[in-house]
């Protein structure tokens, strides 16, 4: 009992607690006006009716793999928001605002977490920084995309996202499931690392289902949370270790093991479907783009920043170039979407002829 109470002891003093300001707080200090929420609600309907096929657009994800440079993501809005002007009639331009990076072992958890990138680990500052940063990307008129990572960060986000995303490695966990039958806007399940699409359509499944689970209120108390289910829940393919699974032969397969009635379906041209080349992802889409009368793809995802590539966390960085997976740069990105906004528009001229 002597030493049960004594590692008891130790425990509490090397145990570190740092308290959080409260989700309702968060907002109160950056609120969202009644004019941004009204067209957060809208965004959220057109891409519900994309996703539904009632909207003939292609819906394009497309940004840093994550954010890290919070004036290198404002400049990238700003060039995303020019471009929507120039595809608005066959494309439906969503930016990715990733704040949080899964990690296989270890390595740095993102934006939210550690935003001066130097192991600081400041969540209280990473917290105000990205709603702060969401808010100005939204006022630009753009709506935005986040991957659900930590249950404990959505009751901050819940009220800006237009479309979120549940990784590869959580499209199993249950938590993320519950959290996602809870939350506001479409969300997206990705296939797993090994390919599996049974887990993604477990998870489609549980998502578009009410459940009772524990939770966080606004007040940062614990709750039972009560969810009616999202009916927005969908497919994301992203390849896998072995290889991708966008070309239409893959999809044909997952439909007749959903027995010809496929969810929604947005692809990811980056990671398994690009070899994890980031060069590689304007064949992906242009392939994607030639199969969409065939395939039915709602959406697709881009990782794309303003420089090429990608490069490691240090004291002399390139401006606008990714911390996480490689991107394809901005002219790069500029190009190929008006290219492809060219092809969609001969192939809604053929439709119609």
């Amino acid at each position: 009992m002597n030493a049960l109470n004594t590692a008891l002891q130790q425990t509490q003093t090397t145990a570190k607690e740092t308290l959080l300001t409260l989700p309702h707080q968060l907002k109160a200090q950056l609120p969202l006006s009644n004019k941004l929420a009204q067209q957060i609600t809208e965004q959220r309907q057109i891409i519900q009716n994309i996703l539904d096929g009632k909207d003939h657009r292609l819906m394009i994800i497309t940004g840093p793999c994550s954010i890290h440079d919070p004036v290198a993501a404002l400049e990238y809005a700003e060039k995303l928001q020019q471009l929507q002007s120039q595809v608005a009639d066959q494309i439906f331009l969503v930016m990715r605002a990733y704040i949080e990076k899964p990690r296989t072992t270890v390595g740095w958890k993102g934006f939210l977490y550690d935003p001066n990138l130097d192991g600081s680990s400041d969540m209280q500052l990473g917290l105000e920084k990205s709603r702060e940063l969401y808010l100005q990307i939204i006022e630009m008129g753009l709506p935005i995309a986040a991957e659900i990572l930590s249950p404990m960060a959505t009751a901050y986000f819940d009220d800006l996202l237009a479309w979120g995303a549940i990784g590869a490695r959580t499209s199993e966990s249950q938590i993320h499931r519950e959290i996602s039958s809870h939350m506001p806007y479409s969300i997206g399940f990705k296939n797993g690392t090994d390919g599996s699409i049974q887990i993604a359509l477990d998870a489609i499944h549980s998502a578009s289902h009410p459940h009772q689970f524990l939770g966080m209120s606004q007040s940062g108390l614990p709750c039972i949370l009560q969810s009616n289910g999202n009916p927005k829940a969908h497919l994301i393919l992203r390849g896998a270790n072995s290889g991708p699974n966008y070309q239409l032969a893959e999809i044909e397969k997952i439909k007749e093991k959903c027995k010809g009635e496929l969810p929604a379906l947005v692809i990811d041209c980056s990671h398994g479907n690009s070899h994890k080349n980031p060069l590689l992802q304007p064949e992906v889409l242009r392939t994607i783009v030639a199969e969409r009368s065939q395939s039915h793809a709602r959406g697709i995802m881009l990782e794309s920043h303003l420089v090429d590539g990608q490069q490691k966390i240090s004291c002399d960085m390139t401006y606008g170039q990714s911390v996480t997976d490689g991107c394809l740069g901005w002219t790069k990105t500029e190009q190929l979407l008006l290219n492809i906004t060219d092809s969609l528009r001969l192939q809604s001229l053929k439709r119609s002829a």
